[in-house]
């Protein structure tokens, strides 16, 4: 189909939707535009357009919250959270359940908490003595481009938009060419929200060309990016020439630390769940297991159990289905050559590596015998830290399971490597839970979990895993900046 969209410099154009393609067998279902930079350009023009006018410009916090509540609304209408859920599972093997019983309600939720901020962002007064008058005021950045992933397409446009138009900015959102639906879906529902014309702007195309664009454009004032590390680096060389306020949410190889003192049948379904959820494509994925040589073996025996029992590989549409498809033909090859690699290395793979057919999930296609793109969950013994599978980001349902003998050992493990994204621990003790989260190198850090996020909790990596955070009041601080302003009352 087609949406006509238009700004209020009348800036006009059209834009065909569709789906991509359904990553469980392969087959293309349809075709989604692939934005041009001239494309960008209209929508940037259209928000820029949209933030110098009255419609947007001089509503009060109280009145930007209305079509954002409206917009978590239709999110939460049965229809419409049925095709955001089921779009997520086609294009990027979500299952249905967690799509639609999770990730769109959490969508709806993080736009109401920013709703709710709208009109809490509050300067403050100063007292600079008795012959000024001074306070400041929280002031909008602009037009913000963002670019988002496909993994958790409703959420993170929510997490991306909320802030942003809280404070009063427009934006220009680009969702991923791997699996643009879901987030080309959610933008349609932005305008019967009720935003102001250019208020929302949603581009689909591809980072080298759309994202670029967006990053580079000198009309675009602030800069967010979630993805890998190495495309972040081009979006912060890209930003430089006109020094955009940029946030950056990257890649990760988070540890999850496991003390002999812990409970280890907690341990393993957390560690489990951490990093075997959505096919291991998160990256936040506690894909480093460091456990305690005392309760080593235990806890791989428990952890065997709890993959056997939960992790179910197939349709992400049948309701026992924990592990659906890798997202794309390129995604299931890297992670094919990553377990090939291990091995190689001298790696050992304690279960799992196999494919879709020797794993004997999957649909069959009417090609063949050949299957989509499913990978048995993986674990990996006797790695030492020079192979790659424990030093590089797989981003496929595998993990890594390594001995330690102390607290020290633990940390130094942890801590060596480029990223510091998530971090957890599990042990009985409040003393030690409390001393290594302190000392993990990492922006988020659970005790007795893992990749337990909220929308409320600010989110954001330290070294390679980014620049700033998102989520909870610190998503806020992206997206203003402090004006301060002086009256002379001896004039």
């Amino acid at each position: 189909m087609e949406v006509a969209l238009e700004a209020p410099n009348g800036v006009k154009w059209t834009q065909p939707l569709g789906l991509f393609i359904n990553n469980e067998t392969e087959e293309v279902i349809a075709a989604a535009h692939a934005a041009t930079a001239d494309d960008v350009d209209k929508a940037v023009r259209a928000a820029r357009a949209a933030f110098q006018d009255k419609s947007w410009k001089h509503l009060s916090g109280t009145e930007r919250a209305v079509p954002m509540n409206k917009l978590a609304d239709l999110l939460e209408t049965d229809a419409h959270a049925d095709a955001l859920a089921s779009a997520q599972a086609l294009t990027t093997g979500m299952p249905y359940a967690v799509a639609r019983g999770r990730v769109v309600p959490t969508a709806a939720a993080t736009l109401r908490y920013y709703a709710g901020w709208a009109d809490k962002i509050h300067g403050q007064t100063i007292d600079a003595g008795r012959s000024k008058a001074v306070y400041t005021v929280r002031t909008p950045l602009g037009v913000a481009g963002q670019i988002v992933p496909w993994n958790f397409t409703p959420v993170s446009e929510a997490a991306k938009l909320g802030p942003a138009l809280a404070c009063g900015n427009t934006v220009v959102l680009k969702v991923s060419e791997v699996a643009p639906l879901a987030g080309l879906y959610l933008a349609g529902l932005a305008r019967a929200a009720g935003f102001p014309p250019g208020v929302v702007n949603v581009v689909s195309g591809r980072g080298g060309e759309a994202g670029a664009a967006i990053a580079a454009h000198p009309g675009v004032d602030k800069v967010a990016f979630t993805g890998s590390t190495a495309t972040a680096r081009e979006v912060l060389r890209l930003a430089a020439p006109t020094l955009k306020n940029v946030t950056l949410e990257t890649g990760g190889k988070s540890p999850a630390v496991v003390f002999d003192d812990a409970d280890i049948d907690n341990a393993a379904v957390w560690t489990h769940r951490g990093v075997m959820a959505l096919a291991g494509q998160m990256c936040s994925a506690t894909s480093r297991v460091l456990v305690q040589e005392g309760v080593y073996e235990r806890f791989l025996a428990r952890y065997r159990d709890q993959v056997e029992k939960v992790s179910v590989v197939g349709d992400p549409f049948e309701a026992a289905t924990f592990q659906g498809p890798q997202v794309s033909r390129a995604q299931y090859d890297r992670v094919r050559a990553y377990i090939r690699s291990a091995r190689d290395e001298g790696a050992t793979v304690y279960m799992g590596g196999g494919d879709a057919e020797s794993a004997g999930v999957g649909p069959q296609l009417s090609s063949g015998n050949k299957k989509g793109f499913f990978v048995e969950p993986t674990v990996f013994t006797d790695v030492k830290p020079g192979m790659r599978v424990y030093r590089e980001e797989i981003f496929g349902p595998c993990v890594v399971v390594v001995p330690f003998r102390t607290e020290e050992e633990a940390l130094a493990m942890a801590n060596d490597t480029a990223y510091g994204l998530s971090a957890a621990v599990f042990t009985s003790s409040v003393a030690r839970a409390h001393r290594v989260a302190r000392e993990f190198e990492a922006g988020t850090v659970h005790i007795n979990a893992a990749n337990s996020n909220d929308f409320r909790v600010p989110f954001g990596g330290t070294k390679q895993s980014g620049i700033g955070s998102e989520l909870g009041e610190a998503g806020l601080a992206a997206y203003s900046y402090t004006k301060s302003v002086t009256v002379n009352l001896d004039a």
